[in-house]
């Protein structure tokens, strides 16, 4: 014989008063800014609900601000998506207003910041090129890259320093575009991280492995040697680099720590479409264990970088006025 089941009682249900409850989400951080023509950024950014993921850009804001304010590195890592989506002029702005301290590259986004500077057009249409081995065929980018580590390398100089002298004297006709250069010209450190078999111009014939390890070294310890004065208030970013920047970076930062920097008390951020195992790890939740403080921030690059810029020379004229 089935045993019958007895109801739960719902009646004696114990509740209480909602004012008594500690709430997440109160009307004080709502939406203070309501859609309305000729609206000025300053006021549409700080009328944003003030919750989740604008709450961690408003933070990264401020800990960039408080970096330039007690003369820390802002470092900019970043991947070749962020300079296809045609984001070089911001880059480039922020390095001039001298809210960027260094920057570091992959191998791919030296190449497409010196098709850029040479041609004013990158990116080319991998899907039909592989078919006939055409791919990443291009000369001038791999002759003129190859040519410029091989002959920086003899002088001493890093991958990136190499390109970017080359573009300067090329003359070339977009190089006002190049990041690359513009680190030259301002005594910004752009260094170039590359991966032996990941980038077009490896396939070239002028290819020199030796030169490619070298050059890409010498950046390392440029790299090494900015990451060594992040601690108390530095701030490291990493746009949209999955794999190369994250171990590059992770590595670097031992290296200080080895070698006795006080490297802690820094803040820590991924900006990325979607989120990776390696940056939410090398660069968000590992590097900060001894105190500072990681964000990971999702969203497309050609929105989410040029709403950071904006936010950040907003703050940055406010806290530095300029003549």
């Amino acid at each position: 014989m089935k045993k019958k089941i007895e109801l739960v009682n719902f009646s004696k249900i114990k509740t209480y008063p909602i004012r008594e409850r500690e709430s997440k989400v109160k009307t004080g951080i709502f939406s203070k800014g309501l859609p309305k023509k000729g609206v000025d950024f300053k006021s549409f950014f700080h009328g944003l609900p003030d919750v989740l993921a604008v709450k961690d850009i408003k933070s990264v804001v401020d800990a960039i601000i408080a970096a330039k304010k007690n003369d820390k590195p802002v470092i900019f890592c970043m991947g070749a998506h962020v300079i296809k989506c045609g984001l070089s002029p911001i880059i480039i702005s922020l390095m001039e207003q001298g809210i960027v301290s260094a920057i570091a590259l992959n191998g791919a986004g030296s190449i497409h910041d010196f098709e850029v500077a040479f041609a004013g057009a990158t990116s080319e249409d991998v899907g039909a090129s592989l078919e006939d081995g055409t791919f990443g065929m291009a000369e001038e980018t791999g002759s003129i890259i190859n040519k410029s580590i091989s002959e920086g390398v003899k002088q001493g100089l890093g991958a990136g320093q190499s390109i970017g002298e080359k573009i300067l004297k090329g003359d070339y006709k977009y190089r006002e575009l190049s990041i690359l250069a513009k680190g030259i010209e301002l005594g910004v450190p752009v260094t170039v991280h590359i991966a032996i078999g990941t980038d077009i111009i490896h396939q070239h014939p002028l290819c020199d492995g030796a030169a490619l390890g070298e050059a890409s070294y010498t950046d390392f310890k440029i790299f090494t040697s900015v990451v060594s004065q992040l601690g108390d208030g530095g701030v490291i970013v990493n746009f949209g680099s999955a794999v190369i920047m994250p171990e590059v970076f992770l590595k670097a930062l031992t290296i200080c720590r080895n070698l006795g920097y006080q490297v802690k008390g820094f803040t820590t951020v991924d900006f990325d479409m979607i989120q990776h195992y390696r940056p939410s790890t090398n660069i968000v939740k590992r590097p900060v264990s001894m105190g500072g403080k990681g964000y990971s921030i999702r969203g497309h690059h050609e929105i989410m970088i040029p709403l950071l810029a904006q936010a950040i020379v907003e703050e940055h004229e406010s806290s530095f006025p300029r003549p």
